[in-house]
């Protein structure tokens, strides 16, 4: 085998490498040889086909293999000998030229090809015990949990009938057929649908025009589907509904006591308070989380930088940005509406590719160094809990995971990941600071707004 070294730019390496006939060959005939104990052809006996019957009949095919070995042991030896991490699978260029592909697959010519490697840079790591963290940390005040209390009772909320016309806060019962430029649409029309006026749980407006309908009453309402509407084909889109109220009903009171918490299925109102508590506590541990994680990553991106394999650094662009173009399109919006360019949003966006690979290739130097590992078990678990979100499916999702090896890794990456941030985290500087639930939440609602 030869090789010569034609690139060694940045991340990028690239090798011509020949390799000659006579091995090719030789090793396509220990493979005939091979099949001489394994091949059943009439008119001969087990194990007595003569080698050049066996090269006539399977030569072509046999050679092919050899080549495609030869080429991955090739490519390994290189990898090996250079002492080379690949940030992706060699891409190999063989013959395209059919004189010459026929040579070589004769056993006429050396095999010339040329390959490609995109290696990960050298990351020198910081001193992560420099890093200091804030962490938020909001306690559940009794406001938040008499609110939340309050939000159970509307949804459990006893209704009767009333005479006259719906106020806000009744529940009106319809029929509707919605259209578009007197056409109807699809999904566009329900029988029988209990409305509560206020609840904003329909398209915007609405609700505001069921005010004042009597039972039996009909009225065509006009509403304007919002832009970021989830169907593409409503969104933006004025449209008119023909409503018919069959019933309207006033809200009757609910007491906050124990028995409202026995309608629910728990003993007490104080267990349902250190319910509604703790669930509130998760939530606001979850944004707590997220602001920690935030600023290490924003410390870890600040202390490392290194060139990126740039194809790594083109793939994950091409995801956000084939998510970003979606995202506009389902909106109606252009880059115009979002204050900005299509040149600018790329150069953005190119920068937010880049510091994902750079973080990721950090988080993972991190975690090899340090032998952090996802074990089986858990991804065992995470696999359970992704069941358990689809009732009744969870058989099927959970084939679905033994049998997709990349879908399985797709767990395993985010454990890792929480894992190595975990073990940052015990290393850092971290200092709590008591905030409110407005200032936990601010920066999430203002990216939201």
């Amino acid at each position: 085998m030869q090789v010569t070294e034609t690139q060694a730019e940045g991340l990028k390496r690239a090798y011509t490498v020949v390799l000659p006939a006579a091995e090719l060959d030789a090793k396509a005939q220990d493979r005939l040889v091979e099949l001489k104990d394994k091949v059943k052809i009439n008119g001969f006996r087990p194990g007595k086909v003569p080698v050049a019957h066996l090269k006539a009949l399977y030569g072509k095919s046999v050679m092919a293999e050899v080549i495609e070995q030869a080429v991955t042991e090739a490519n390994g030896k290189i990898i090996e000998e250079n002492s080379l991490r690949l940030a992706l699978p060699p891409k190999v260029e063989l013959p395209q030229a059919e004189d010459e592909v026929k040579a070589v697959i004769d056993g006429a010519a050396d095999l010339t090809y040329t390959v490609e490697l995109e290696v990960l840079p050298k990351i020198e790591l910081g001193n992560f015990k420099e890093i200091s963290i804030e962490k938020p940390v909001a306690i559940v005040a009794d406001e938040e949990v008499d609110d939340t209390i309050k939000r159970l009772v509307d949804a459990n909320r006893p209704f009767s009938a009333k005479d006259g016309a719906a106020a806000t806060g009744d529940r009106i019962t319809v029929d509707f057929v919605g259209s578009i430029d007197g056409v109807p649409f699809d999904g566009g029309a329900g029988e029988g649908v209990p409305v509560v006026i206020g609840s904003n749980s329909f398209i915007p407006g609405f609700e505001d025009q069921l005010v004042g309908m009597s039972a039996g009453e009909e009225r065509t309402i006009n509403v304007t589907f919002p832009t970021n509407y989830l169907s593409e084909q409503l969104a933006g889109k004025d449209a008119s509904f023909a409503v018919k109220a069959s019933a309207v009903e006033a809200p009757g009171d609910l007491t906050i006591d124990d028995e409202f918490a026995k309608s629910l299925g728990l003993e007490s109102l104080d267990q349902l308070k250190q319910q509604v508590r703790e669930r509130i506590a998760k939530e606001h541990e979850g944004a707590t989380r997220q602001r920690v994680k935030r600023q290490l990553l924003d410390a870890l991106d600040a202390s490392h930088k290194f060139d990126v394999p740039p194809t790594l650094v083109s793939q994950e662009f091409d995801g956000v940005w084939q998510q970003v173009q979606s995202d506009l399109a389902q909106q109606k919006h252009t880059f115009a509406d979002e204050g900005t360019s299509e040149d600018e949003a790329r150069a953005e966006y190119q920068r937010i590719a880049e510091r994902r690979v750079r973080l990721g290739l950090v988080l993972a130097e991190i975690g090899e160094r340090n032998n952090i590992q996802v074990s089986d078990d858990e991804v065992t678990r995470a696999v359970v809990e992704r069941a358990r979100q689809f009732p009744g499916q969870e058989q099927q999702v959970w084939d679905y995971y033994r049998r997709n090896a990349q879908a399985m890794a797709s767990l395993r990456a985010p454990l890792f990941e929480e894992k190595v941030v975990d073990f940052l985290l015990e290393l850092a500087n971290v200092t709590e600071k008591q905030v409110t639930r407005e200032e936990l939440y601010k920066e999430e609602e203002e990216k939201a707004a």
